[in-house]
């Protein structure tokens, strides 16, 4: 592609770089000038332009943004991915419905690296997303890009991304209590809310003391895809009542803590049966973000989760201070530099 200023009788056919407002309206960038583009602008005492000229390897903006975008979605219905029109070198990726954005983040780096006028942009791997979120944007920067570079992008990102949409709908919440009175709603009404952005629900109310044997009763009969337990004592050890109640109930503990705050204090275990079982950190109460937020929103869409998985959270895991929080991190800082 050749840039730069030409005079008007050479200009017919090529892409004007830069608006031009003329006395009877305005001439868009972009636009690839015709012969009576021509005369308005002669019309107007324009002597020269300045413009793109396409050689025949190129392969205009709209083109390309469109080819590199069909490449990272061959399959718009097994990917849960759809893509807008192109306009202005661009095509956006929107997500078909709830659901984990999936990316191949060594794929979208080798694209990236193919040449700077060919882009992606994405939203962070593993974001959560709803219907009609844009999850990535194809932008050529320039007005036209080599063929054989546009090749190479797209077999670098061929299907990199998908929607990993919700496989679990229901999911059973046990709750603790110490004494005879049954805990505020609170935590159920933000944990009802976190699970209807994926699609589920909450099955009946479950209330049982807080001693590990009617707890292991409670985890072994609870009818939901998924259990979730919020007790009314906040767990402190692998050996504490919600983690060996879960091991009573013939399942296993395959992470105790995580490098998130808040949430330090989940778990994540197996029933025999597979089913996945989540110990709420008591932060999960709050609709504020967590780290329980990731764990369920990866097991909720079927993304295996180890106890690796969870301790490479720890990078960007220190999330935004709850104003609520009843021991601020920065008033407990200050207090004891003033010791």
């Amino acid at each position: 592609m050749k840039f730069g200023p030409v005079p008007l009788d050479a200009a017919t056919g090529a892409v004007l770089a830069h608006s031009l407002t003329l006395p009877d309206g305005k001439l868009p960038k972009g636009r690839v000038l015709s012969p009576p583009d021509i005369a308005r602008l002669d019309k107007a005492g324009i002597a020269q332009v300045t413009v793109a000229r396409l050689d025949p390897q190129d392969v205009p903006e709209d083109d390309a943004a469109l080819a590199l975008a069909q490449a990272l979605v061959p399959d718009p219905d097994a990917q849960g991915l759809r893509l807008s029109g192109a306009g202005a070198g661009r095509v956006n990726l929107i997500a078909a419905g709830p659901g984990l954005i999936e990316i191949d983040v060594a794929a979208v780096s080798a694209l990236n690296g193919i040449e700077p006028m060919i882009t992606l942009a994405t939203l962070p791997p593993l974001k959560r997303v709803v219907a009609g979120a844009m999850v990535a944007t194809v932008k050529i920067i320039a007005y036209a890009v080599d063929r054989a570079q546009l090749a190479a992008a797209c077999d670098a990102a061929r299907g990199a991304m998908r929607l990993l949409p919700p496989q679990i709908a229901t999911a059973t919440l046990i709750e603790t209590r110490v004494g005879d009175a049954a805990p505020p709603d609170k935590g159920r009404r933000a944990m009802a809310e976190r699970l209807a952005r994926l699609d589920a629900r909450l099955t009946a109310r479950q209330v049982v003391p807080h001693d590990e044997a009617p707890l292991a009763r409670a985890i072994a009969e609870a009818p939901g895809e998924l259990v979730l337990v919020l007790t009314a004592s906040a767990t402190s050890d692998i050996d504490d009542v919600a983690p060996a109640a879960l091991r009573a109930a013939g399942g296993q503990v395959t992470r105790f803590g995580m490098p998130v705050d808040p949430g330090n204090l989940l778990f994540l275990g197996y029933l025999a049966d597979g089913r996945p079982v989540i110990g709420l950190p008591g932060c999960a109460r709050s609709p504020a973000l967590n780290g329980a937020d990731w764990v369920l929103e990866r097991v909720i869409c079927s993304r295996a989760v180890s106890s690796d998985d969870i301790a490479a959270m720890g990078v960007g895991g220190l999330l935004k201070e709850m104003p609520t929080r009843p021991r601020p991190r920065r008033a407990r800082d200050d207090a004891a530099g003033a010791k």
